[in-house]
């Protein structure tokens, strides 16, 4: 069973690879073959990549994010899934080139660190972690292509600022299209983060009977939160548009990585990998 999910992995990352690969030919190129190739590899290595973890699940009998390389698969899945379902709605095919990246270093991260054998507890059996892990996964990985968007808002601004009209100028979408994909990813995971986090406070008042334990990954989480908290109120508010909102996307994924890596492998808590 252990190869087989091994396979599954191998084969969803050699495909997030070959994907990526294309994504950049693509840029060169902009060919709407090469572009349906890349898409295609990618929907191939989800594909696989849904099926060990499945796998995975049903062999451990629990949510497989109970080591560091599962929660690293199991968010590069969340991230490639998020972007084929929003490629379906944007179609902004070089959207793929920032985003595929992220899934295929997630996954060489996941096959780099040792994994150590975790026993099946109730524990990780709640409906509450379930909806918890769901929807800050899902959210989070919706921020990552928020991410994405405002690199890509940033560069496009400044090659017209500076009338640098190089090859991504070509490649890139408007600069309303790239606020308006941030705007979409702020309204659709900031619910779900914040499902994600009242989940894990209830999930943790069940098990530990307090809602709150001055955990490090709390504590940074809602910093996250209030971050892009922060970002939608000025949005709807004060009407923040453009590079503004593109810089705050930046600053909040880059805090969702530091609470993500930095709190499992760094900082000791319940969220911890540090011990095994």
């Amino acid at each position: 069973m252990s190869e087989t999910l091994l396979l599954f992995s191998v084969i969803a990352t050699l495909c997030y690879g070959v994907g990526t690969v294309g994504y950049l030919i693509y840029v060169i190129r902009s060919d709407t073959v090469i572009h349906r190739i890349a898409y295609s590899f990618l929907l191939a290595g989800f594909l696989s990549h849904s099926l060990g973890l499945l796998a995975l699940g049903g062999l451990i009998k629990q949510i497989p994010v109970t080591t560091l390389p599962q929660t690293f698969s199991l968010f590069a899945w969340a991230i490639v899934g998020t972007y084929l379902a929003f490629q379906l709605k944007f179609n902004i095919r070089i959207l793929g080139t920032f985003v595929s990246p992220l899934a295929v270093v997630f996954m060489m991260l996941a096959s780099a660190i040792p994994s150590n054998v975790i026993p099946s507890s109730q524990l990780f059996k709640s409906l509450w972690l379930t909806l918890h892990v769901a929807t800050m996964f899902i959210g989070n990985a919706i921020f990552a292509l928020a991410f994405c968007a405002g690199i890509m808002y940033l560069l496009q601004e400044r090659q017209i600022k500076s009338k640098n009209f190089g090859l991504l100028y070509r490649r890139l979408p408007s600069l309303e299209v790239l606020d308006s994909l941030n705007y979409f990813c702020l309204t659709f995971g900031f619910p779900l983060i914040t499902i994600g986090l009242i989940s894990g406070f209830v999930y943790a008042g069940a098990v530990w009977r307090s809602y709150w334990h001055w955990d490090p990954k709390e504590i940074l989480s809602v910093i996250t939160w209030l971050i892009y908290a922060v970002l939608l109120h000025e949005r709807l508010a004060v009407g923040w548009r453009g590079r503004k909102a593109a810089i705050m996307a930046i600053v909040g994924f880059s805090a969702i990585l530091v609470t993500f890596v930095g709190t499992s492998v760094i900082l000791e808590g319940h969220h911890s990998f540090k011990s095994g």
